[in-house]
């Protein structure tokens, strides 16, 4: 491996930009809980694990060279992603009509599943090809040709995992400081809005995806 800084520098540039896995996390961390958003990235890290192993076994080079498999794969992600930002904006119309209610943290867990959320982090990571081809075009820049490749993409991978969670765990503790004012009726309908036009949005460019 080269180069390890500028590696992690790269890293973190590109998990804090806004994607599917960040509208997922907003979404469940405002209407869900805390948990719900932490369960979220978990999901969201489960999904980076198996892209990871699949770049270091070659599965990533299959997906990424076989129109088939790289369309099939985009179009159920795209589906899922449209899928999750339409129930999104549906919720709006429970939110306009429902009273500022304080709710405790296992009463929102028997409203909203846990492991829905873990779900929901999960299929949006793991279905999702470009993470594959992000992870054979990113990844092979760091390493150096002339020797083995298998444990230098084990461990950037894992390292980019890591540096996910760490990211996103600041990210939905943040949300949750100022989740007061979020889950006010009026802002919490504006966000639900927002991040269904996202998630339908990242479906839309998902699916009009090109195999490189």
């Amino acid at each position: 491996m080269v180069n390890i800084s500028v590696f992690l520098v790269m890293c973190i540039l590109l998990i804090i930009l806004p994607g599917p896995d960040t509208a997922i996390a907003t979404k469940n961390t405002l209407t869900v809980s805390r948990r719900g958003g932490l369960q979220t990235i978990i999901g969201s890290c489960c999904g980076l694990l198996i892209h990871t192993c699949a770049a270091v076994i070659g599965l990533s080079a299959i997906i990424v060279k076989s129109a088939y498999i790289f369309a099939v794969l985009k179009y159920v992600g795209a589906v899922y992603l449209c899928y999750l930002g339409i129930k999104t904006l549906w919720t709006i119309r429970t939110i306009r009509t429902q009273p500022p209610v304080v709710e405790d943290v296992e009463s929102m867990d028997h409203k909203y599943s846990q492991q829905s959320c873990f779900k929901q982090g999960f299929l949006t990571n793991v279905t999702n090809p470009k993470v594959a081809v992000f992870f054979l075009t990113f990844l092979p820049q760091f390493v150096d040709g002339t020797s083995g490749t298998f444990f230098p993409f084990l461990i950037m991978g894992l390292i980019y995992t890591a540096l996910t969670m760490l990211w996103f765990v600041f990210y939905v503790y943040l949300l949750d400081r100022i989740s007061a004012f979020m889950k006010r009726p009026s802002t919490k309908a504006i966000i639900e809005g927002v991040t269904g036009a996202v998630l339908i949005g990242f479906g839309i460019k998902l699916a009009l995806e090109k195999a490189h």
